[in-house]
Order: C-alpha cells, then sequence, then structure tokens
C-alpha cells in the first residue's frame, strides 16, 4: 500500500500563488507516476499536472491545457514528495486538490486520467477569490 499526505491548500487572491506537497509513504518502489487532481463542487475530478517518477526514462510531466504556464509540477525523490506551484491563480482554480499515485510510467492525456492512478490521498481545499 502507498499512503499519501497533501498539506499546503489555503486561501489565495486571484493573481496568487500557492504551494500543494504531497509526501508518499509506504510501498513508494510500486509508484512510478504521480499527479494531481482536481474536484470542483458538482463537477467531476480532472487531471492537472503528472510527472514520471520512476527515474528511468526521463524526466516527463503533463499539464491540464488550463493550467500550462501557471502550474509546475515537480518532485523531490530524496524526500518522497510531489510538488504542485500554482501560480496566477484564478477563481476557477478553486477546488480540492488530490494527489495520485500509481504504478506506470504514463504522459501525456493518460497520465490525467484518473483511471492510471489506484492510490489516492485525502485531498486538500483550495479556494480563490476575486
Amino acid at each position: 500500500q502507498v499512503q499519501l499526505v497533501e498539506s499546503g491548500g489555503g486561501s489565495a487572491q486571484a493573481g496568487g500563488s500557492l504551494k500543494l506537497s504531497c509526501v508518499a509513504s509506504g510501498d513508494t518502489d510500486r509508484v512510478n507516476s504521480m499527479g494531481w487532481f482536481r474536484q470542483a463542487p458538482g463537477k467531476e475530478r480532472e487531471g492537472v499536472a503528472a510527472i514520471y517518477t520512476g527515474g528511468v526514462i526521463a524526466r516527463s510531466e503533463s499539464y491540464a491545457d488550463s493550467v500550462k504556464g501557471r502550474f509546475t509540477i515537480s518532485q523531490d525523490s530524496a524526500k518522497k514528495t510531489v510538488y504542485l506551484e500554482m501560480n496566477d491563480l484564478k477563481p476557477e482554480d478553486t477546488a480540492m486538490y488530490i494527489c495520485a499515485a500509481g504504478p506506470t510510467y504514463v504522459h501525456g492525456p493518460v497520465a490525467l486520467a484518473t483511471t492510471s492512478y489506484n492510490y489516492w490521498g485525502q485531498g486538500i481545499q483550495v479556494t480563490v477569490s476575486s
């Protein structure tokens, strides 16, 4: 089993920044990709960003079109932590942000699909006011 714990959420003004962290523990050798998803009330969960963490293939990141150029996903392998740096926040970024981990290398649209991940965190709230 893999456990994921998110931190760093909260409130920000439009145009502001927040940085989320996700720490993985447990059987992390099973994990080769990690992603951030978000879910707003009444909406489906959507992929935001993903990163290949396996270390064999060159670093690979994927982003949803809605966050390209504003959000950056990164990792600290030694700390088993993945970050999501969110800049130029918009009210429509308001949602519960959820960390995910999966066993395979994924890139592009597949990396942003919930079906690519089998471990999920509890989520953390991000609220952006105008």
